[in-house]
């Protein structure tokens, strides 16, 4: 956490007057119901009642054997060499590195893993983190900005979760976020091509996308660049052990969750926003990035590199308010890419797409089962059934089994990663075939 410095009322006054505002309608956006107006008496607890109360609600978890849910956070096996380092004290107390003197095993560990994401991006430069897959995005289209243009192109098949976190960071801005529209489950190139304009400053889609679906990326990409536009390409970042990289495909800024990488699905965070680019957006890139240099004994050293770029260090011109990192986070994805190696990474991908392909197959097979579209996916994929989709998924559920994220009453999508084994997808189309 930062320093918190408190204001006076004057000085609190001031500021509301400096923005023509006052303190209700600070939080309009929030919903009244949800409004506290009144704070109860009893709002102080003790540590003994909160730990009790805490306790309580643990013991109303259920875990899952069989995960079927992915949509953004996704249940990878994870080596034990991850837990067992990142974990140890000096990882975990260690903050902001200002000092180099004082911090060069952190400072390493982050430049390990922005060595390691450039790799797996072909991408020049990598920041140390920002704070998960929907900041990235949204940090990202910052980087698209351009004098005289407030147009930003995003896919409608990018995460409904990161939409909504690009449209709350620039809702009070001049720069209009349209979604270019979803076709049998991914953008076109006609639409695309339709839709820019000179207003336009940059272009972002997600692929695999929100379905599991392969865009066309390099023919978007392609098409970007003809206008002269900036390519944002949002990707998992364990997809790229088995297609095209970044680079190869022609993406000017890679972003996504890094939480493939090495992280639990930790009731959905902390997780890790990756964030790379070509050397022509690096001084746009938000966020720390750690340096090499030498020590004036010429022995190798490293330091936070290109601050000027940050809000500490030049609030007025900043590109961004974000001057932190996921630390302990990125520390894990760089000790997991390094544990499962370049060899690893692309058999744990080439795993991941079969057994979804597997899981599709045996699924769209079963009578009223069909696939919802008909592209090339990664591990996740929407099956539509004419049974509805709670039907399917209380069936699941009282077999201790979590299925698919519902995106309708008839639709569900699927996720199979390594951790699911062939012998539960028979059981699972088992359970299913008991209920048609």
């Amino acid at each position: 956490m930062g320093n918190f410095v408190p204001n006076s009322l004057a000085i609190q006054k001031e500021m509301l007057d400096e923005i023509k505002a006052d303190w209700s309608s600070l939080f309009q956006a929030i919903p009244k119901e949800l409004q506290i107006t009144n704070w109860p008496s009893d709002f102080g607890k003790s540590e003994m009642e909160v730990s009790k109360e805490i306790k309580s609600l643990a013991s109303l978890n259920q875990v899952f054997e069989t995960c079927y849910l992915g949509a953004g956070s996704y249940r990878h096996f994870i080596p034990a060499v991850v837990d067992s380092l990142a974990g140890r004290s000096e990882f975990l107390t260690a903050y902001t590195p200002y000092q180099p003197e004082m911090s060069q095993g952190i400072l390493q560990s982050i430049f390990e893993y922005q060595t390691m994401m450039c790799q797996l991006t072909g991408l020049a430069v990598s920041n140390a983190s920002v704070y998960d897959g929907a900041t990235a995005c949204s940090e990202a289209v910052n980087m698209c900005r351009v004098k005289d243009k407030t147009k930003m192109l995003i896919a409608s098949t990018l995460n409904p979760e990161y939409k909504k976190v690009i449209k709350t960071y620039f809702q009070f801005t001049d720069i209009k976020i349209v979604e270019i529209p979803e076709n049998d489950g991914r953008i076109s190139k006609e639409d695309l091509k339709y839709m820019i304009d000179e207003d336009t400053m940059g272009v972002l889609i997600q692929s695999p996308n929100y379905f599991g679906i392969f865009e066309e990326s390099k023919e978007l990409a392609d098409i970007t660049h003809e206008k002269d536009l900036t390519f944002v390409l949002c990707a998992n970042p364990l997809s790229f052990g088995i297609s095209a990289s970044a680079l190869e495909i022609g993406a000017d800024i890679c972003v996504g969750e890094g939480q493939p990488l090495g992280l639990s699905l930790a009731y959905g965070g902390p997780y890790l926003g990756y964030m790379c680019c070509s050397e022509k957006y690096m001084r746009k890139l938000p966020g720390r990035i750690v340096g090499e240099t030498v020590d004036k004994s010429g022995k190798r050293a490293y330091v936070l590199t290109l601050q000027t770029r940050e809000q500490h260090i030049r609030r007025e011109k900043a590109t961004s308010s974000i001057c932190s990192n996921q630390a302990n986070c990125a520390l894990r994805c760089a000790i997991f890419l390094a544990a499962v190696g370049e060899v690893g990474l692309k058999e744990i991908a080439a795993v991941n797409y079969q057994k979804a392909h597997l899981m599709a197959k045996e699924l769209s097979s079963l009578t009223k089962f069909t696939l919802a579209f008909n592209q090339p996916f990664f591990n996740e994929f929407v099956i539509k059934s004419e049974i509805k989709s709670e039907v399917i998924t209380k069936k699941l559920l009282a077999n201790n089994i979590l299925p698919g994220l519902i995106l309708n009453d008839h639709e569900i999508l699927w996720c199979v990663t390594e951790c699911i084994s062939e012998k539960e997808i028979k059981d699972t189309i088992t359970l299913i075939q008991e209920i048609i």
